[in-house]
């Protein structure tokens, strides 16, 4: 019985839909207010037996894994761990590929948990905790909210946390690669790293605790500091806060994204609840997917500087590249979101959400401002930025409609834009068709400049080593004649291969390169291993994403094993002799 059967064995969909809406029996079934949507006369309907559900109402419906999904906002693998964390079942792609990796994560997790319950007794029982609520109170912090985020401290101590962990027998080096402490560098031992400091724990969107957001409030640099990538935690991939907003998120098809803990909870605590943060940093893509998931409109709301601006840019791009909508809110210069609400009123600055500018509008805004449109060489730059983002977007209609705008916004020809993006895309094709990898390359020159690394070198070679490379038909011959235990010569290449890769291969051997050697050889093979590895890596995801989508559960977790598979090898492969 593989973990999904096991699961659906072992959980009741009744008591899992019972966590969101209450049931009541209906001869064979359950029924319910639908928790997706609001409605006064129950139609969401549950049926035991089948371990299935429906809202007759929105027309919502699948097994228990796309209830967790639907309503945790969860891709299917972080549905299938939640499931398994609450009925204790456990999951063997993780263990069969990584027992140690497993269980550091356990212990790290019991750590990071361990450390937020530090923190926020010490914000509530201590005289170093008294000055930190003052100033949280200042700020105009409520305690509700500061109880809401779990808010904390961490001690002015250069050992606090770390002789708290010391009582409990947990020696340092965990405590290193949970992020919280540091070695010394004069001498031996560790110190904390968080010193001083308020405390925003960071938290996964199903409510685990994995990493943590300092700001100091004893004037030391820098103002804010972070966690840093750790095994449970990677820097870009979490939104915070989105634990506690990701319902209101999902209700309002909106996210209104801002920079940092304190806008955040200033707008948690003005009543804004579909809000998230990007914790201090410049969005990221895939930031931008988790937010996908919603099926909601993105506002940045940012500060109002010159970082700002260029961080909402960025947030544009990505948001294109993803097929994402995206609005930008502004506030004036000088004033970020927590600020703002303060000095004008929660009610005003939902007046700016909702006069946000679409991305492109802000994007030509940007582009535009300070500059001479009347000057053509201007203009064309202008255009050719602007184009440069809006051929990101994958959908042609909607692509077709943003050149269609930014023509008119521009006042140019509409028919030439169209005729520099063809010709764009074609010489992009031209320059595709003959480029390799630098590892590629190079390994190329080292078997045309020395025969006698061939036969050797083609001992450790596999296949998957240069398949999806441009040169993958010149790697076959070698491999073929090598095998066979002949030595093939450019004749032989040159009758097995196209025009255009013919052209770009006598290019490559006519640069003049140091003496090669069957080390650096290897060495290319490494780098062109790691990159076939990565692909198929990528290619995964890819597939994992379209089967849950397309609700193949079963095939989402064969993709899942390979894809832990692929990961062991990529880990392996820097200690491994080829």
């Amino acid at each position: 019985m593989d973990v999904i059967d096991q699961i659906k064995q072992t959980a009741s969909i009744v008591d899992v839909a019972s966590q969101y809406t209450t049931l009541r029996r209906r001869g064979a079934k359950h029924v319910g207010l639908c928790p997706f949507h609001s409605e006064k006369t129950p139609s969401f309907t549950v049926d035991e037996d089948k371990q299935l559900f429906h809202c007759f109402g929105c027309g919502i419906g699948g097994d228990l894994f796309t209830l967790i999904m639907e309503k945790e906002n969860l891709s299917f693998l972080e549905a299938l761990r939640f499931l398994a964390d609450k009925y204790n079942i456990k999951l063997p792609e993780k263990r069969q590929f990584s027992p140690q990796m497993a269980k550091l994560e356990e212990k790290l997790t019991k750590i990071s948990e361990d450390s937020l319950a530090f923190f926020r007794k010490n914000l509530f029982n201590t005289k170093e905790g008294e000055k930190a609520l003052e100033y949280l109170r200042k700020r105009g912090i409520a305690e509700e909210t500061i109880q809401k985020l779990k808010i904390g401290y961490a001690l002015n101590s250069w050992n606090a946390l770390l002789n708290f962990f010391q009582r409990k027998n947990i020696p340092p080096n965990l405590l290193e690669k949970a992020g919280l402490v540091l070695p010394r560098t004069k001498k031996e031992g560790y110190y904390d790293r968080f010193r001083g400091r308020i405390i925003f724990p960071i938290f996964t969107p199903t409510g685990k605790v994995v990493a943590f957001g300092g700001r100091t409030i004893i004037d030391q640099d820098p103002k804010y500091l972070n966690s840093p990538d750790t095994p449970i935690y990677t820097k870009g991939k979490l939104l915070y806060g989105w634990n506690l907003t990701k319902d209101a998120i999902r209700e309002q098809r909106e996210i209104i994204l801002v920079e940092g803990y304190t806008d955040f909870l200033t707008l948690i605590q003005a009543g804004i609840q579909n809000a998230a943060a990007s914790l201090g940093t410049s969005l990221t893509s895939e930031q931008v997917m988790q937010a996908s998931r919603f099926e909601s409109r993105l506002i940045v709301s940012y500060d109002g500087d010159e970082a700002g601006i260029k961080a909402a840019l960025r947030a544009i791009s990505l948001c294109f590249e993803q097929g994402v909508e995206i609005k930008v809110a502004t506030v004036p210069k000088g004033l970020d979101p927590d600020s703002y609400i303060r000095k004008y009123g929660p009610e005003k600055y939902m007046n700016a959400i909702k006069e946000s500018k679409p991305g492109l509008k802000f994007l030509i805004d940007s582009y535009v401002q300070g500059k001479r449109l009347d000057r053509p060489e201007q203009k064309n730059k202008i255009a050719r930025s602007i184009v440069n983002e809006i051929v990101k977007v994958p959908d042609p209609v909607i692509q077709s409609e943003y050149l269609k705008t930014m023509c008119e916004e521009l006042d140019i020809d509409e028919g030439l834009i169209r005729s520099l993006i063809r010709t764009k895309t074609k010489e992009a094709e031209v320059e595709k068709k003959i480029s390799f990898l630098n590892a590629e390359k190079r390994l190329l020159q080292i078997l045309f400049d020395d025969s006698r690394i061939g036969p050797e070198l083609f001992k450790r070679i596999i296949t998957e080593d240069f398949s999806g490379l441009r040169s993958a038909a010149i790697f076959q011959v070698f491999s073929d004649f090598f095998n066979n235990g002949k030595e093939p010569n450019f004749q032989h290449i040159k009758e097995k291969i196209d025009k255009d890769l013919l052209s770009a291969l006598s290019q490559i051997l006519q640069e003049k390169e140091q003496t090669p050697s069957l080390e650096e050889a290897l060495e290319c093979v490494r780098a062109l291993r790691q990159y076939a590895l990565e692909n198929k890596y990528l290619g995964l995801k890819r597939e994992i994403t379209k089967f849950e989508k397309a609700g193949e559960n079963k095939k989402v977790f064969s993709a899942i094993k390979e894809l832990q598979d692929v990961k062991m090898q990529l880990s392996r492969l820097g200690n491994q002799e080829l």
